[in-house]
Formats: structure tokens, C-alpha cells, sequence
């Protein structure tokens, strides 16, 4: 049947649907406690600009204390709340129903929507959904930084697949062990990418 044969075709050609998870929770001791996703240097807020880094993203879900000022984003908590990062992947995969998710720290001043579109571009590949350019399976895609250090929270995932690997006890588990089972694709960060704001030394550097 050409109709049917023609339609298989067009939603093979469609691109993957994507979410937004973004962590912003945290005691952020290494600051004095301060509410590090807020924080503006030289710029918009940190969480505003993960936010935005995933603008194109249905839904966009917040895994944290509810801040001001983002109306179209899903808020959450990770149950219980300072459960650590597992535990809040965990709370904000449960208002994700698409394929793929970018799953990103809160506290990234140099995080864009370049940058998950190179990942997303990585993770799918050129031989068809769900491949690198290899041809070989791919479960995600990270962010590398300068000294090869794979970045946790920058990264974009198969939901199936990430689910597949969460623990159901995800309270204080490792991000690095839980993600690294899965097979991953790494993409070079470009400068600023991977910067992250954990100390006061970080946030002088901005």
C-alpha cells in the first residue's frame, strides 16, 4: 500500500521528542547554604539558563524548591527531599513521557541550547534513531571536559533505557555508577561548557 508505505517513511524521518530534567536541589554547603541555582553571574540566574539551554523541550521538569519567575516549567521533588541526584532523576522522569531526556545541572554558567543539540545530535547519530554514526547502540550522550572527565549532568539520554538502569531504592545512590552502565557517546565540551559553580572560587571566575 503506497499511502501506508509513505507514512512509515515520514515517521521514520522524525526527529526523537525531547524532555528537559534539570537538578536544582542541593544544600550547596561548599557556598555557605545560598541558593547556588539563583545565583546570576554575570547574567541571567544559573537555573534560568538551564532552563533555557532546554527551551525546545516538552515537558521541562524543575526537580526542586519552586523559584519565581519560570511559569512553563513542571515542578518537583525527590522524595525525600536531599535524596541526592539518582533520587531526583527518579522524581523528574515520573512527568516524562517522550523519548529522549536532557538531564542537566542547575549550576552551569556556560550551558546553551548548542549544547544539548550537539548531544542530542551524538546520541541519535547517523544511523537512525538510537545510533551513533558507528552504527553501534547508543544509550546517551555526555559532556567531556578538558581532562576527559565525563560530566554526569550534562547529558542527553534514551528514557527507556535510563529507566531500565535506576535503582528502587535511588536515595544517595551514584549518579557516575547508575549512568555508567549504560553504553555512552562522549562529546568534547567547548569552552565554558562544562564549568560548573561550586565554590567561591568558581563564581569569582564568572
Amino acid at each position: 500500500m503506497p499511502f501506508e508505505s509513505a507514512a512509515r517513511q515520514e515517521s521514520r524521518a522524525l526527529p526523537p521528542t525531547l524532555a528537559g530534567v534539570i537538578l536544582a536541589g542541593g544544600a550547596a554547603r561548599r557556598l555557605g547554604g545560598i541558593d547556588k541555582p539563583m545565583l546570576a553571574p554575570q547574567g541571567p540566574p544559573l537555573l534560568y539558563r538551564a532552563v533555557a539551554a532546554v527551551a525546545g523541550a516538552d515537558p521541562v521538569v524543575v526537580v526542586g524548591p519552586r523559584r519565581q519567575g519560570l511559569p512553563r516549567v513542571r515542578w518537583t521533588r525527590e522524595n525525600p527531599p536531599g535524596g541526592g541526584p539518582v533520587a531526583a532523576l527518579v522524581a523528574g522522569l515520573e512527568l516524562v513521557h517522550t523519548e529522549l531526556v536532557a538531564v542537566l545541572a542547575a549550576d552551569l554558567p556556560g550551558i546553551a541550547t548548542a549544547t544539548v543539540e550537539r548531544l542530542v545530535a551524538a546520541v541519535c547519530g547517523t544511523a537512525g534513531t538510537g545510533g551513533t554514526a558507528g552504527g553501534a547502540a547508543a544509550d546517551g550522550a555526555v559532556l567531556v571536559d578538558a581532562d576527559g572527565r565525563r560530566q554526569w549532568l550534562v547529558g542527553v539520554w534514551w528514557v527507556a533505557r535510563l529507566r531500565a538502569v535506576l535503582p528502587a531504592r535511588p536515595q544517595g545512590a551514584s549518579l557516575r555508577s547508575t549512568l555508567g552502565r549504560l553504553s555512552i557517546v562522549e562529546v568534547v565540551a567547548r569552552q565554558g561548557e562544562a564549568d560548573d559553580v561550586d565554590t567561591p572560587a568558581d563564581l569569582e571566575r564568572r
